[in-house]
């Protein structure tokens, strides 16, 4: 049958972790028109989609369905007969209890070209998450995946419960956690021993994740105890005991802990990274944006007359990054400032200048604009003239203490900081379910501004409920000014020294 132009990708988006895509996922996903994903497919993956994609979700959740399976299958031939290129994100693999066949054959039936993107199954991550291996020589040399509930329709089941329970085999059932009691009874009943080790991963590779052990005998009275509901993994036999020596995600300092990073959005992912590697759910609200200055003629007139300059002294990664811009978009180099010596604030700030060829010549001890002072104290500086590109808002102390030692000081604003406000009802709905456990701050204008997002919508609170968590005294001085108690400090005020400092916290709490 002749196909069109369009193209329908069956793509697995793995077990929710993120990082578990694979690159050939994320190149479609990139490339598609449409994205059409579900309940279990992680929708930060939605990020890899152009500005310019169709993006319907088609969720599919402990019966409450968006669509029923036969209208998405529908769904994604249309489109392709469209033309479009369609990304059909499912969590997981497609043809591990995915539909994907199904889908699969109604795009053969109606001539829509397609192709199978195999992705990462929970059967196999989950229980890797969560320290289980489902082979090993000492325990079992083969694994039997088995659907945890059948199509209701069936006349009777195709799972062959006997061989099941007299086979060496670790088996996983998927989708299983309502039919448990079933599960356990006809295991037993067909001759699998009621002690058999048996544990359930719920969520599992997020942040959210849980798992719960027991035997065949105990594990729906411990399930119930646990209160733990989908989705999630059932695993039975002896592999489950190696989890004592293998649990190594659950044992992340920050792992169930949600953290919500107020940064602006393009400076964020440092931050994110770290504590998601420490097992942290983040949630990104900016309550910034770092824009371009209004003005941007002072910071052009400055570089323009940047050989009557002795000293350039920067206080920000941003304001490095806005003034190499300048620097560059008015079609100099780096050459016109080799006669220049150097000071920055806070090694983050020295690195983004050495991007450029440079090395700083002072890096004061401390990351605060009186230690750049203190860092000055030793050097004659009467009579020189110094440039500070930096923030349009900002404080004083820094040009204010250089004056009085001498300095001809010129400020010119680099980047202004704007409030960023998009992600208010994010916000509030997480706040309002009592969701979040800790709020971070990295400067005073994501607090103050966090503050009026809150005043916002409604008036809202953070609650004695969530830590806030500050990059320093200067910022967390600003926070107690407007009723926001920080119990987190950093000592050293660098994104690594928050992320201590939270660990620390957590440890001790």
């Amino acid at each position: 049958m002749e196909t069109n132009n369009g193209k329908v990708y069956l793509i697995g988006a793995g077990p929710g972790d993120p990082g578990l895509l694979t690159i050939k996922a994320m190149e479609c996903i990139q490339q598609a028109d449409v994205v059409v994903y579900d309940y279990l497919a992680a929708p930060v993956l939605l990020k890899y989609a152009a500005p310019t994609a169709e993006i319907i979700y088609v969720g599919k959740k402990g019966g409450d369905h968006t669509l029923t399976q036969d209208k998405i299958s529908q769904l994604l031939a249309d489109k392709g007969k469209e033309g479009n290129i369609v990304a059909r994100l499912k969590g997981g693999d497609p043809f591990i209890f995915g539909r994907g066949g199904e889908e699969a054959e109604v795009l053969i039936d109606q001539g829509v070209d397609f192709e199978i993107v195999p992705g990462v199954t929970s059967a196999i991550a989950a229980p890797a998450y969560a320290g289980i291996p489902l082979t090993h020589r000492e325990h079992a040399s083969s694994v039997s995946l088995i659907t945890g509930h059948e199509d209701p329709l069936k006349q009777e089941s195709s799972i062959k419960w006997d061989a099941l329970a007299n086979s060496g085999s670790t088996l996983v059932f998927l989708m299983g956690v309502k039919n448990l009691p079933s599960i356990t009874e006809n295991l037993i009943s067909n001759g699998k021993a009621p002690d058999t080790p048996v544990a359930l991963v719920r969520w599992g590779t997020t942040a959210l994740q849980e798992t719960v052990t027991g035997t065949l005998e105990t594990i729906v009275e411990e399930v119930k105890k646990a209160k733990l509901k989908p989705p999630a993994v059932i695993v039975v036999g002896s592999v489950v005991t190696l989890r004592e020596k293998m649990n190594w995600f659950e044992s992340r300092p920050l792992l169930g802990k949600t953290i919500v990073v107020t940064r602006a959005r393009v400076q964020a992912s440092d931050l994110v990274t770290r504590l998601s590697n420490l097992g942290a759910r983040c949630i990104e609200i900016p309550t910034i944006r770092v824009v371009e200055p209004e003005d941007q003629a002072p910071l052009v007139t400055s570089i323009n007359e940047i050989a009557g300059y002795d000293w350039v002294v920067f206080t920000s990664v941003n304001g490095v990054k806005h003034f190499f811009n300048t620097l560059y978009a008015g079609k100099k180099d780096v050459r016109v400032l080799g006669h220049l010596q150097f000071a920055c604030i806070g090694p983050a700030t020295k690195a983004e200048l050495a991007t450029h060829g440079i090395v700083s010549d002072i890096l004061p001890e401390t990351y605060r604009a009186e230690s750049v002072v203190e860092a000055f104290s030793g050097i004659d500086i009467k009579g020189k003239r110094m440039l500070l590109p930096r923030a349009k808002v900002a404080r004083t102390i820094l040009p204010e203490e250089l004056l009085a030692m001498g300095a001809d000081v010129v400020e010119v604003t680099a980047y202004e900081t704007v409030a960023e406000n998009n992600d208010q009802a994010t916000l509030k709905r997480l706040l309002e379910a009592e969701e979040i456990d800790m709020v971070t701050f990295t400067s005073s204008s994501t607090v103050t501004n966090f503050k009026a997002m809150l005043e916002q919508e409604g008036g809202i609170e953070i609650g004695s409920e969530v830590t806030a968590a500050c990059i320093g005294p200067i910022t967390a001085d600003t926070a107690a000014s407007i009723g926001i108690n920080p119990e987190i400090v950093a000592t050293e005020y660098t994104i690594p020294g928050l992320v201590d400092a939270i660990v620390d916290h957590i440890r001790k709490k």
